[in-house]
């Protein structure tokens, strides 16, 4: 496996691709626009000089692992790709709808990914011709930072697929875990669920943002605050992740904070717009 297709260059796109590239696999870096694939090449290269900067990698690396990636735009272009993951916007329909034309242009046998964060494999699975070759590859934010990738079958996909996934998460420097499919998978139904319930905490008043957050560090021992994750996350993508729990469990536990509906309403989705429950 050499050539790495990565369809979404916004945060855990880039991130994928930078990783990826990093471990010497050539990327195509893929989005709708040549604006947008720029926008997310620069923001590796801001990211991977960073790295330079604090001595996790010389700028000689910095400069080879930028190298690898190259821009596209039609997603015939990851048509000799080997892997092939994508990276888009939490929604079902416009996953299945890339998924399709993934099908279309890729080899027969490439593996096709998601980085979905709670949609079903299964159902995401089922728009392929051959879904054996489909699975779930969710990576977690900063994906240059962070060690998990949960690797999550759907029940067509087979061993091949399966194995080659958990190849290529330890050729980039990540632990796999085995995941079964289920709304959330594993590490988000407990995580998120947590967020939400410090979002009810702050919305009754039980204690201020910074008290939350200071009080699981050092209550908890968590190395963050979950609302200071919260905004590191995108309040967008709990909010999506909380729906679906909701809807899927039928569970009224699962009950999205209206406090978090809200300010994703009023478009404080955290760090990537300035503003979430602290200010950027």
């Amino acid at each position: 496996m050499q050539a790495i297709g990565i369809v979404g260059a916004g945060q855990m796109g880039c991130g994928i691709a930078q990783v990826c590239a990093v471990a010497g696999l050539y990327v195509v870096l893929n989005d709708i626009s040549e604006e947008a694939v720029q926008r997310g090449i620069d923001r590796i290269s801001a990211s991977l000089e960073r790295m330079v900067a604090k001595d996790r990698m010389s700028a000689t690396e910095a400069s080879t692992a930028l190298a690898c990636i190259k821009p596209g735009v039609a997603l015939s272009g990851l048509a000799a790709c080997d892997f092939v993951i994508e990276a888009a916007t939490e929604n079902v329909q416009i996953k299945q709808d890339i998924l399709r034309q993934l099908d279309a242009v890729t080899q027969p046998g490439a593996i096709i990914a998601t980085n979905t964060s709670s949609v079903s494999i299964t159902k995401l699975a089922a728009v392929l011709a051959n879904p054996a070759r489909f699975i779930g590859m969710h990576f977690f934010n900063p994906v240059p930072v962070m060690k998990l990738i949960e690797v999550i079958r759907g029940i067509q996909t087979s061993d091949v697929t399966a194995e080659a996934t958990v190849a290529l998460a330890r050729r980039v420097g990540k632990t796999a875990i085995d995941v079964k499919n289920s709304p959330g998978f594993a590490v988000n139904r407990i995580l998120v669920p947590m967020i939400n319930e410090a979002v009810f905490v702050l919305h009754e008043g039980l204690a201020s943002t910074e008290e939350i957050d200071e009080g699981m560090k050092l209550g908890a021992n968590h190395p963050i605050g979950p609302l200071a994750l919260a905004d590191l996350i995108g309040l967008d993508t709990l909010l999506a992740i909380m729906e679906v729990l909701h809807r899927d469990f039928n569970d009224p536990k699962y009950r999205p904070a209206p406090l978090l509906r809200e300010m994703v309403d009023a478009g404080y989705l955290g760090r990537k717009s300035g503003r979430g429950f602290y200010t950027y």
